[in-house]
């Protein structure tokens, strides 16, 4: 007689559903583990909040240098923005100088016949009214009259016409007479002054009027 056979017993056949299903659980337990899903298997040394805060750093670091970029961008800007306004002003200044040396330039040798004029005889009438408003008005462009006997002579200032000998007065060469005056405006010569001008004595012709005047004490 044959024995009932324990089906609990009996171990199931190699390569079956359960054997499957366990290697299964097991590997997606792995694949968890390596992804950070299983806090079990993640690395302890890994803190999310430093890692948020090196990026944070990391970011306001980026901040400040194109902040301090854009600070120099702005200074540079700046400056030349300076230094093209200086530009534009003395360039605008030299253009009015020039045309107003370019307008009284001619006007000097009207003021020459004006000055000729007071030479021969006082103006009277019309004509001295004219005359003075000429003057002013051109003095009031900036044209200025200079030149005036005894003046040192200056070249950037004067022409020399011609030397008149020497004179024991001055100790430079000096103006002794002005033919023409001269006018600027400014510092810019319109026209330099024509004079005739005075060398100093020399020590010999000095010393000589000297002794004699001491001679002349001696003999009183």
């Amino acid at each position: 007689m044959t024995e009932p056979r324990d089906e609990q017993n009996i171990p199931p056949p190699e390569g079956s559903f359960p054997d499957e299903a366990a290697e299964m659980v097991a590997e997606t337990d792995v694949e968890a583990g390596a992804a950070g899903g299983d806090p079990a298997t993640a690395d302890p040394a890994a803190d999310p909040a430093d890692t948020a805060g090196e990026g944070a750093d990391d970011e306001l670091t980026l901040a400040r240098i194109a902040l301090e970029e854009r600070t120099l961008d702005l200074q540079r800007l700046q400056a030349e923005f300076v230094n093209y306004k200086r530009r534009v002003e003395r360039d605008r200044d030299l253009i009015k100088e020039n045309a107003t040396y370019a307008a009284l330039a001619p006007i000097t040798e009207v003021l020459d016949t004006i000055d000729r004029a007071r030479e021969h005889e006082p103006l009277e009438g019309g004509f001295k009214a004219v005359a003075e408003q000429l003057e002013r008005t051109v003095g009031a462009a900036g044209l200025t009259r200079y030149g005036a006997p005894g003046d040192p002579f200056d070249p950037s200032l004067h022409e020399a016409l011609s030397h008149v000998g020497e004179d024991p007065e001055v100790s430079v060469t000096t103006c002794k007479i002005v033919a023409k005056a001269g006018y600027r405006i400014g510092d810019r010569v319109v026209r330099a002054a024509q004079v005739l001008v005075v060398d100093p004595a020399a020590e010999g012709a000095q010393s000589a009027p000297e002794e004699q005047g001491q001679q002349d004490q001696q003999d009183q």
